[in-house]
């Protein structure tokens, strides 16, 4: 009986040790589980915005693969809508220009039209076919301000990570899906240029036009009054009376066309104009779109401590466009800025040091 005793409180012993080593091995590895996410998550440097970068990773992922994939598709828009607008132009415009305007007028149009369509051309194909600059991969040497954190590499001055090309770009201002390329150090001129030329031409054609677009739209209404006119007999069956004359095909092609021009160069004047004086009061500045936001966080950083910020890139107005476009000499301004030129702009995107043609400032703080 003590025998069977004995054996039975041994058993309920053995059974809670059991117990007890199954839970504290469970709770050992819950704590241990805890502990790899907890590591695996913790930063130092972790706040609200991190978080919230994180979060909308994914959306980041699909916007830069969407641009990436459909910027040879906005590349071709931009050529049909342009192509289109020159076409209706030489077909519709000028064989009216050559018939009502003066000699004087005549050549004006000429010159001025095709010479902004070559400034077009040439900034484009130049924008898209020249690459914005890349760090050198080989050198160890290179004078850098940080480490990219996806690159893994040294990263100069003003050099920014494109999330969409996957590489980290000299002097990057953004990525420009019309473009299919980013604007960087070595395009960032063509870019400018080109924009600037196309709003220059869109006013052209939206002014140049705006006279016939009154009368393509006034022909249009009445075609619209005499369809509806015709479809009115055709319901009421009056075959006795006359139908009113009706406009032919090449009437009404001719007049949509006009207002297809005027519509779609207005739209395009606006919107892009805005753009180009954007870029053109950062490039006052001697700034980047990037930059643009850096700098202002670090000015209201400094001015929190009685501080006034100083952009090292910055050299003042004129001289700031100058070193833009490569302007040495006054003869520049024509060769290099009113005609197309392939002049490199000034300096490598790695180092940056003022121009041997320009006044050397000291600057007592650097952007990066």
């Amino acid at each position: 009986m003590k025998s069977c005793r004995r054996l039975f409180l041994r058993c309920l012993r053995l059974g809670h040790r059991r117990k007890c080593r199954f839970l504290g091995r469970f709770l050992d590895y819950l704590r241990y589980g805890r502990l790899c996410v907890v590591s695996l998550a913790y930063n130092s440097f972790t706040n609200s915005d991190v978080i919230i970068d994180s979060l909308f990773e994914p959306i980041y992922w699909l916007v830069d693969h969407v641009t990436r994939w459909f910027g040879i598709v906005f590349v071709a828009l931009v050529i049909i809508l342009t192509s289109s607008i020159v076409l209706i132009v030489y077909i519709c415009v000028l064989p009216l220009i050559l018939q009502t305007y003066s000699t004087s007028w005549i050549c004006w149009h000429v010159c001025y039209g095709h010479w902004n369509l070559i400034m077009i051309v040439f900034h484009y194909y130049k924008a898209i076919t020249t690459s914005p600059g890349y760090p050198p991969q080989n050198k160890l040497d290179i004078p850098s301000v940080s480490v990219c954190r996806k690159c893994i590499a040294p990263k100069p001055a003003r050099t920014h990570h494109c999330s969409i090309c996957s590489r980290c770009i000299l002097k990057m201002d953004h990525h420009c899906p019309w473009l299919n390329n980013c604007v960087g150090h070595y395009n960032h001129r063509y870019f400018f240029s080109f924009c600037l030329f196309m709003t220059m031409g869109c006013i052209y054609c939206s002014i140049s036009s705006r006279v016939m677009f009154q009368e393509a739209y006034t022909a249009i209404e009445k075609m619209k009054h005499q369809d509806k006119a015709m479809l009115q007999v055709a319901v009421n069956e009056t075959y006795n009376q006359t139908p009113p004359p009706s406009f032919s095909f090449r009437e009404r092609a001719f007049h949509k066309c006009i207002i297809y021009l005027w519509v779609l160069c207005s739209s395009v004047a606006l919107a892009l104009g805005a753009l180009t004086l954007w870029h053109a009061m950062l490039i006052t500045r001697g700034e980047t779109s990037i930059e643009r936001h850096i700098n202002k966080k670090e000015r209201k950083r400094l001015h929190a401590k009685g501080k006034v910020f100083n952009n090292p890139y910055s050299y003042g107005r004129c001289q700031n466009w100058r070193i833009f476009f490569g302007v040495e000499i006054e003869q520049h301004w024509i060769s290099r800025v009113l005609l197309p030129s392939s002049h490199p702009p000034d300096g490598n995107g790695v180092t940056w040091n003022a121009p041997s043609w320009t006044q050397n400032k000291q600057k007592s703080l650097l952007a990066i």
